[in-house]
């Protein structure tokens, strides 16, 4: 006889959380938030300080508050602080980006890397005090093993991740997402099943001091060419709108 769970039952409950704020109130807060993301940038270069446990903790509470496919909320996180299995992730990582560099990529790609002045040299992920592993769940499992599909995996874990990058910028840290191909030795390394497949290597602290960022990593898209309108033919959105 199975022990699966039967689906919980539709429920309704007031919306609690939602704030509305006046036209120009939401402008502002749009704005500064757009201004706090922008100053955000991919560090290579960590300051080995130590980072108080609850902010992580904090950050990761954030990023589980991400929508996702059946609310199944597909995906994991193993912090890493220990120096011994930092330095078994970096020597697996460099291994990998070694054979990345010296041939595994195309061209192309390494065409499109240089401005970032990337190589097979990965010393934060010893340096940086906190590495987090973000593990996307393939399926889940019912208290009797038995499988049941997550919706949407990609798609909810990345969410999740956006949430967790931005909280941590949000708390004064630095990030850098670093994606060794492939990474499967995360398994491994921070005991994680098979059914858990691994997205990437968030790597978390301070900036060192005199840290130094590749000025191509700050060209970002202007507006026009990553959004459109689409309005009624004629309808003007505000000053200086075609019409």
């Amino acid at each position: 006889m199975s022990s699966r769970p039967p689906p919980p039952p539709h429920v309704l409950e007031p919306l609690a959380g939602y704030r509305e704020w006046s036209a120009e109130e939401m402008r502002q807060r749009a704005a500064a938030f757009h201004r706090d993301v922008a100053r955000r940038r991919s560090v290579r270069d960590f300051d080995t300080r130590e980072v108080p446990r609850e902010v992580i903790e904090h950050c990761l509470r954030a990023a589980g508050t991400a929508p996702s496919g059946a609310n199944q909320q597909p995906w994991f996180f193993s912090v890493i602080t220990d120096p011994e299995r930092k330095r078994r992730i970096r020597e697996a990582a460099e291994a990998e980006e070694r054979e990345f560099y010296a041939g595994r990529a195309p061209q192309e790609w390494l065409d499109a890397l240089s401005p970032l002045g990337t190589d097979a040299s990965k010393p934060f992920l010893e340096e940086a005090p906190v590495l987090i592993a973000i593990f996307a769940q393939k399926y889940g499992l019912h208290p009797d093993g038995e499988r049941f599909s997550h919706y949407y995996v990609p798609e909810s874990v990345g969410i999740a991740t956006g949430f967790l990058i931005a909280a941590l910028h949000h708390a004064g840290l630095a990030t850098l997402t670093h994606t060794p191909s492939p990474m499967r030795f995360l398994n491994q390394i921070c005991g994680r099943p098979e059914r858990e497949k691994p997205t990437i290597l968030l790597v978390v602290g301070y900036p060192k001091a005199g840290c130094l960022v590749p000025v191509h990593g700050g060209v970002k898209k202007p507006l026009v060419d990553i959004a459109e309108w689409l309005e009624a033919t004629g309808t003007a959105v505000g000053p200086g709108s075609p019409g």
